[in-house]
This record gives structure tokens, sequence and C-alpha cells, in this order.
């Protein structure tokens, strides 16, 4: 008995030394998304399906070459054609990201209906993987197709986690990911102020779409004006070269330092435009 009270006491005190001197285990910090995956988003939220970042990358880079090719035929001004095949190389990314933006814009103005079909199918009595599937019904049309495609992830597999996970995907949408999420919580642990939750996330997102909306309305002439002042030497530049003897200036040590002078410049500008006119973008930290 004594041997058996010293080996308890024992492993008790060895416990009580292990929880002291212990090294406390960390939680990862969390990964910022890379390159790939900030392609792979815009892919999506363009509305892209079938191409990878890797196929993006190829498919500017044949634009530029063929752009290049085409363009010494034409005006026999190599640095000319360089220019406009480096602006070539660029035009898939700028589609892309224009695409994706325009496409949140009108995500962002539907997203409060979601939360309120899923606040009515919650408060009708539905569980969570059926108000999330009928969205694929009666919800917004833009984003029917996924939330059809979630609701035949749920009968083939019944596993709401892993489905809500493929949901996310073909989302790539931070307000989807917070909406998402907090339906993961509520069927993990329980609760009762969902319905409070979708309420005041649908309140919120409204206020979000009116705020954003008067500040675009105001800002997009200018915008529209520094991109119009960004294009017009390039255009002036493409009229010039159907003439041999204006594009023979630029045939030059002299004119193709003025061309890339004027072309980093260019660059420099639109990125600072865009900096400048940029609205914050809520980031996927919920990925």
């Amino acid at each position: 008995m004594g041997v058996v009270v010293g080996l308890v006491l024992g492993a008790g005190v060895a416990c009580i030394w292990w929880s002291f001197c212990a090294e406390p285990r960390r939680p990862a910090p969390a990964r910022r998304a890379g390159w790939h995956a900030r392609t792979q988003d815009s892919l999506v939220q363009a509305g892209v399906t079938g191409v990878n970042p890797g196929g993006l990358v190829l498919a500017s880079v044949l634009l530029g070459l063929v752009v290049l090719v085409v363009g010494t035929a034409l005006t026999r001004i190599p640095s000319i054609a360089l220019c406009f095949a480096v602006f070539a190389v660029m035009a898939p990314w700028a589609v892309v990201r224009s695409r994706a933006r325009r496409r949140r814009a009108r995500l962002r103005q539907l997203w409060p209906e979601v939360v309120d079909h899923l606040g009515s199918g919650i408060r009708a009595g539905l569980a969570l993987p059926e108000a999330v599937a009928q969205i694929g019904e009666r919800g917004p049309v833009e984003l029917r197709e996924a939330f059809t495609a979630f609701a035949e992830d749920y009968r083939a597999t019944g596993r709401f986690g892993e489905c809500l996970d493929l949901l996310k995907a073909r989302l790539a949408d931070p307000v989807a990911d917070r909406i998402i999420e907090a339906l993961r919580l509520t069927r993990d642990v329980g609760g009762t102020d969902l319905g409070r939750l979708l309420r005041t996330l649908s309140t919120f997102l409204r206020e979000d779409v009116r705020t954003r909306g008067e500040l675009e309305a105001r800002q997009s002439w200018t915008v529209y004006a520094a991109r119009l002042a960004v294009a017009a030497p390039w255009i002036v530049l493409a009229l010039l070269a159907t003439r041999a003897e204006a594009a023979s200036a630029y045939d030059t040590a002299a004119g193709f330092a003025v061309l890339v002078v004027g072309g980093a410049c260019t660059v420099v500008a639109y990125l600072i435009m865009l900096r400048i006119a940029r609205l914050p973008d809520d980031p996927r930290v919920l990925r």
C-alpha cells in the first residue's frame, strides 16, 4: 500500500514539475496568402473556370510574344513593338482583376439578401445544411450555382464541414468566409444567437454597401480621367507608328530611352493612381 501511495505521489509531483517547466505550445502564426492563392482567388472571383495561375502566366507570355512579332512586322521598329508587348503581357492580369473587382462589387450587394435567406430558414426550423442548400433554389441567381453544388456535395457525403470548405473555395469571398465560419461554429458548439448574429451582419453589410457606393460614385470620374490620361500617349504612339518616317525616330538609342522612361512613368503613375483611389477591401483571413 505504501508503494502505491509513493508512486501516485511521485507521479503527481512529476506532473506539477512538468506543467511549470515544459515550454507552452504557441499557436502557429497565421500564414499570409501567397501569390498563388491570391491569384487563384482573383480567377475564382472573376468567374474564370478551368484556368490556374500557371495557365494565366503562360497565356500572358504567349500574348506578349504574339504582339511582339506582329508589332515588329508592322512597324519594323523592335523598340515600339517591345513596349506594346509589355502592355500585352499585363493585359490578362488587368482583365482578371477588373472582372474580379466588378463581381465583388455585385456580390457585395447580394450578401445581405443571402444572410436574410439564412436567417429566415433558421427561424422556420430548417437544419443548417438545409438552410444553406435552399439558397441554391431561392437565393440570388448569381450565387445559386455555388450553393446548388453545396447541396449536391452534402447529399453525396453528409459531411457538413467538408462541404462548407468546398463552398468557401468556390466563392473565394471574405464575406462568404465570415458567414460560413459562423455557421460552422454554430454547428460545432451550438448556440441560440445565430439569428441575432445574422441580423447584425446583414445590417452591417447594407451599411457598408451604401457607404462604399457613395464613395465610388464620387471618385469614378477621377479614376476614368486618370486612365484616359495614362492611355493617351500610347494611343498617339500607335498612330505615329503607322508612319515610317515618324516611327524611325524611335529606332535609335535615344528613342529607346524615351520609350523606356515613358513606360516607367506610365506604370508608376498608374500604380499611384490605383493606390490613391483604392478603397479598402476585406482580406480573406478565414480562408
